[in-house]
């Protein structure tokens, strides 16, 4: 199979248009969607972290933790199925509510998908922070996942749409950035009512969440629809005219006609998925299948929804646990910038394998130091500063590669690559199989911290490692290729074309390719 190749294109075309400040503007706006999941990821892991709300909800972790009962092993005190399940159930249910949203989000406009995530997150946030019992919780979280299955299904298809393809991985990216801010304000949040001595600051952690879905659901009523979602539904003089508004100028004739053939083209398909998993769009396939697959099993999630129990349980004390997470939320927003600056400038490879390569060694890193300290027995004594100190720094590289690359690239890259035909169902696809691992991740990380004890980094390093070969063997470039364009990426690529191209058509002479003596070899034999 060919490796290390990069294609770029020398003869896409470049339709007419600027970065206008409506589209600057409305991007911004739709990014807001990120806000609702990363308040969720960050909100989860300090919960489930004080006191007050393990005693009400899981006194079995609570005696365990407070009360040290059950030993002193630090890998299993917080080893709980019921509060695991606290956490998981909302990716379930975003996983479930994510097939629906491909349906909404292809027949009723992409702006209508939003509005309604935005709305059922809001309800879950109601519920949680009235919740006076477990039931109530699980029935929030339900509430919580399903507007997080709409808004991460429609979102990013709506950037990809609206944004001119010289920009579209800045401004995609927004959506990333809005996912750490959620984050950051939530560790903020928690930091903060962690310290509230009436014992309900776990409530207003999670009856917060309204407000970033009321940002959300404003924000997005007063969103305009993509010319891509108004052709769909046969508006095409208001997507026309929609078009000139966004591009900022009178000529889009040619991006136009792409656009209403690329519609046509997707109303001959009467049951996307299927098409989807047609020998034309494999690599789509595989790649919105892979790419959120890789993208969980970084490790991420773990430090992010379970960043304080997870500080805790190396030997930090409880407001040190909570302030260290909200040191790796500030490094994660942070760090998000770089991607946004960087991505339409060095291409998305280059940010895929220099973050996989950083994580990679970061996680070596901190095996050995957990390692070391703990061994199997879960029992390290006293913990020295300097410690602390190395972990934590181990910690905020490792966030912060996964920040630039795999984080903002896992949503930019599966949403550029799907045709319009295709483009909800795959979407859908990517979203389901985010949210399955995501699920599969929160469900057991607890159980595996306490049979892996520190080989738990290194399973995730070996995912790690696997993901940037993945990358490099077979990911081509895509920046600068308009989104409608993007088929001719994988004509040109000798590992894909032989599933792309018909028999008797050649491929296209519009790509240039840099390639190793090595790779050139690799090539022959494919």
């Amino acid at each position: 199979m060919a490796g290390g190749i990069v294609i770029a294109a020398s003869g896409n075309k470049g339709y007419p248009g600027k970065l206008t400040g409506k589209v600057f503007i409305t991007c911004i706006v739709a990014a807001m969607g990120g806000l609702i999941f990363g308040y969720d990821i960050g909100i989860s892991g300090g919960v489930t972290s004080m006191p007050q709300f393990l005693k009400k909800f899981f006194p079995d972790v609570y005696r365990k933790e407070e009360l040290n009962i059950g030993g002193t092993n630090q890998y299993c005190k917080f080893n709980s199925q019921t509060l695991t399940m606290f956490t998981s159930s909302l990716y379930l249910a975003a996983l479930v509510a994510s097939c629906f949203a491909s349906i909404v989000t292809r027949t009723c406009g992409r702006k209508i998908s939003m509005v309604l995530g935005g709305s059922l997150f809001l309800v879950g946030a109601i519920v949680n922070g009235l919740a006076t019992n477990r039931l109530m919780l699980y029935i929030g979280r339900a509430f919580l996942g399903c507007g997080v299955g709409f808004a991460n299904q429609s979102v990013p298809v709506y950037l990809s749409e609206m944004a001119p393809y010289k920009y579209r991985g800045a401004l995609n990216m927004f959506f990333q950035m809005s996912i750490t801010i959620g984050i950051l304000a939530a560790n903020l949040i928690n930091y903060f009512t962690s310290k509230m001595k009436n014992g309900n600051g776990w409530r207003y952690s999670l009856g917060l969440a309204a407000v970033p879905a009321i940002i959300f659901i404003i924000g997005s009523l007063c969103l305009p629809d993509t010319p891509n979602s108004l052709i769909e539904r046969g508006k095409q003089e208001e997507a026309k005219e929609r078009l000139r508004k966004i591009r900022g100028v009178e000529n889009v004739d040619e991006e136009f006609e792409d656009l209403v053939n690329a519609s046509i083209e997707s109303k001959k398909i009467k049951h996307p998925w299927a098409k989807l998993l047609s020998r034309k769009y494999r690599p789509q396939l595989i790649f919105v299948t892979f790419i959120p697959f890789f993208q969980q099993l970084t490790g991420m999630n773990v430090f992010m929804f379970y960043a304080p129990v997870l500080f805790k349980t190396i030997g930090f004390g409880n407001k040190a646990s909570l302030m260290s997470s909200l040191i790796t939320g500030i490094v994660n927003c942070a760090s998000t910038l770089v991607s946004i600056f960087t991505v339409d400038r060095f291409g998305r490879r280059v940010l895929f394998l220099e973050g996989g390569v950083q994580m990679f060694i970061c996680q070596v890193i901190i095996t050995i130091c957990i390692g070391l300290k703990f061994g199997v027995n879960g029992n390290p004594g006293v913990l020295e500063n300097w410690y602390a100190l190395v972990v934590v720094i181990a910690i905020c590289v490792y966030v912060a590669g996964f920040a630039w690359s795999w984080g903002p690239l896992g949503w930019l890259v599966p949403s550029e690559i799907l045709p319009l035909e295709v483009r909800s169902a795959g979407q859908s696809v990517n979203v389901s199989v985010n949210m399955i691992f995501t699920f599969f991740i929160a469900e057991v990380y607890l159980e595996m911290m306490c049979v892996f004890k520190f080989g738990l980094f290194i399973f995730f390093s070996v995912f790690v490692f696997g993901m940037t070969i993945f990358i490099y063997k077979l990911l081509p470039e895509t920046k600068g290729i308009p989104i409608e364009e993007m088929a001719e990426i994988w004509k040109a690529h000798p590992c894909w074309r032989r599933y792309v191209v018909d028999r008797n058509e050649k491929p296209p002479n519009v790509m240039s390719y840099e390639m190793t003596e090595e790779v050139k070899i690799e090539t022959k034999e494919v």
